[in-house]
């Protein structure tokens, strides 16, 4: 695979860098140590300006090309882990307990870092590379930390590029959807408020458990009944929470969960008959049911002539044969939320690994750092051409 030359002779760097990151993960908005990890390298590499703290922990580097364009470009790698316990065996594996960068978010990180190496060294260029490294993915609202914080004001771009790894077990696969690509997402929670007894005597009772599990049920007639056949939505309760003890039948009962959409009408129409089957049950079990629903996502909208753009550079790295195009996937991701502000596209890298994203056995097979650092550089290369 053509990697970039300069960026394959730094790969030891980046995996120690990589190795570095994976063994001390950081959840989001406690980034505290990676984005200081950044920043000092950004520093050392000569990078213009680095700016910390923005969105709470994250870094923005600002790099000046040679030539005296004034198209600015950006680049986002996130940069957070997950509550997870780790269980790979892994020498460099996590050293925090119950903290793992179970979906590769050091790879990103370190990639972007790559890319940053390479065209500070060689700024063939012209314009402006503005690198994002953010906080806070993992539905704790990290872009929006950093758009309410001025991202876009305080360093403007014309188009912004993310990418992701995936576990395919073929390295150096990439891939893109154009238009609607990832489902935007709300999570909700629910409160049965009923009213408690003993577990002998249930007559005495409105069973709280009893009728939050009964919704559990109801909900999925949304997908079946209520959203048309052609349009693509997910409802999953992933809670319950009720009781304390074998002889007492519980007050009150919590779900959570979430639903994804690729339409806004789609969302509202879910949200309303959540909200409505809860008031029915409310109703025919005389108890109080207290819905809420969270904003967390938006749909991921990939530009069309920016996702060619994309894919180009990508196969400049992995060859034309190995880039291909992808079907929208029900997983949400915040980067939506700066494609919502600047045009731009987001796509996906595969490599070796086989365990899913988000498991604790999951492990980053590193030969998709030169890969992608590689078309991190690309891109700008390819948006901000020198003169010939």
């Amino acid at each position: 695979m053509p990697n970039l030359p300069e960026i394959d002779a730094a790969t030891p760097e980046l995996t120690a860098i990589f190795r570095d990151l994976h063994a001390h993960p950081e959840i989001g908005m406690e980034e505290v140590r990676t984005s200081a990890i950044v920043a000092a390298r950004l520093r050392e590499w000569g990078v213009d300006e680095v700016h910390e703290g923005v969105g709470r922990t994250g870094v923005v580097g600002i790099l000046r090309g040679r030539g005296q364009g004034n198209r600015r470009v950006g680049l986002r790698a996130d940069m957070d882990a997950l509550p997870i316990h780790e269980a790979t065996g892994l020498s460099h594996a996590s050293t925090n307990a119950g903290r793992m960068h179970a979906c590769g978010h050091d790879g990103h990180t370190t990639m972007l870092l790559g890319a940053a190496q390479y065209l500070a060294a060689s700024r063939n260029f012209d314009g402006t590379a503005v690198f994002i490294f953010q906080p806070a993915e993992e539905g704790l609202g990290g872009a929006r930390a950093m758009i309410a914080d001025g991202l876009f004001q305080r360093f403007p771009v014309d188009e912004v590029y993310g990418m992701h790894n995936q576990p395919t077990g073929e390295l150096g696969r990439a891939s893109l959807c154009k238009g609607a690509a990832m489902a935007g997402a709300s999570f909700f929670d629910i409160t049965v408020t009923g009213k408690g007894s003993h577990a002998a005597m249930p007559h005495q009772s409105r069973d709280a458990l009893v009728i939050a599990s009964g919704l559990v049920g109801q909900f999925q007639t949304i997908l079946g009944r209520n959203i048309a056949p052609l349009d693509q939505a997910v409802l999953s309760v992933t809670q319950i929470h009720a009781g304390s003890a074998y002889n007492v039948v519980p007050e009150a009962a919590t779900l959570a969960g979430t639903i994804r959409f690729f339409k806004p009408e789609v969302r509202d129409l879910m949200q309303a008959r959540v909200r409505a089957i809860c008031d029915g049950a409310a109703l025919a079990h005389d108890v109080t049911i207290d819905v809420q629903f969270r904003e967390i996502f938006d749909v991921l909208v990939n530009d069309a002539d920016l996702s060619d753009a994309w894919t180009q550079a990508a196969a400049d790295v992995v060859g034309p044969d190995n880039v291909a195009d992808q079907d929208p996937v029900a997983g949400s991701e915040d980067f939506a939320d700066m494609l919502q502000l600047v045009p731009g596209a987001y796509g996906n890298v595969g490599h070796g690994g086989t365990v899913p994203l988000h498991n604790p056995g999951f492990v980053l097979d590193e030969g998709i750092l030169p890969i992608g650092a590689s078309i991190y550089a690309r891109l700008i290369e390819r948006r901000l051409p020198v003169a010939a």
